[in-house]
């Protein structure tokens, strides 16, 4: 049986692929009140604008491609057993080959019913308008959590964290919860790295490799891969 690594990843990875954060400086919030445009309040207020702000978001993410981190991190399932669990909306994880990837916070590309949230559809880059509707007939949405609601496959991603042997935490501060929390269910995992730019309080027990993704990534699996366990 092979070994299980799960791959925490966060907004740095998908900034060197071009797209804009919300936290960093000059990023996404900087142009933007969280709420004005990522609240189910907001929606309510002037769907519009949110409509508009998520299909410029999804449009460049179409726009986008893959890193070498990305690509680094699919390379995994080479010699291991490897699952993805995200807080990053857009697909470049898949793009890069990545075959198992959880997103906490939802994806893109998708769209659901504002009143009906099981009604989902996969929209690729295609924006949503006022007026379309889910199946059921409430306003189509972006299928994204927005402040105030529920991340995603809180369960799955659990159970994938408790039984890694080995986890790799990559482009995030550990800042944002609850997704951030749930490294901590990390009960098995013998070797526990983080690769990351800036980390205000480095978590006990991993070892920080400072710096970029697409520059460290490569090097980390080659190293992971030319020693697999046992």
């Amino acid at each position: 049986m092979r070994e299980k690594v799960v791959v925490f990843t966060g907004a740095g990875v998908s900034a060197e692929s071009g797209l804009g954060t919300f936290r960093d400086a000059g990023g996404l919030w900087h142009e933007h009140s969280v709420y004005d445009v990522a609240t189910p309040e907001a929606f309510a207020r002037n769907p519009e604008l949110v409509l508009s702000f998520y299909n410029e978001r999804r449009s460049k993410a179409a726009a986008a491609e893959p890193n070498a981190g990305h690509r680094a991190i699919a390379e995994l399932e080479q010699g291991f057993d490897v699952v993805v669990v995200t807080q990053n909306v857009d697909d470049l994880h898949e793009r890069a080959g990545s075959s198992r990837v959880i997103h906490l916070h939802g994806k893109l590309r998708e769209a659901r019913g504002s009143d009906h949230p099981e009604a989902v559809r996969d929209i690729g880059a295609e924006p949503i308008n006022l007026g379309d509707l889910c199946e059921r007939g409430s306003q189509l949405r972006p299928n994204v959590v927005w402040f105030g609601e529920e991340i995603h496959h809180v369960d799955a991603a659990v159970r994938e964290i408790r039984a890694a042997d080995r986890l790799l935490v990559v482009g995030t501060s550990l800042s944002v919860y609850p997704a951030a929390g749930l490294l901590g269910d990390a009960w098995n995992a013998r070797e526990k790295v983080i690769v990351t730019l800036d980390l205000d309080d480095p978590p006990r027990g991993y070892e920080w490799r400072r710096g970029k993704s697409a520059e460290l990534l490569p090097g980390l699996v080659a190293e992971w891969l030319a020693f697999p366990p046992g």
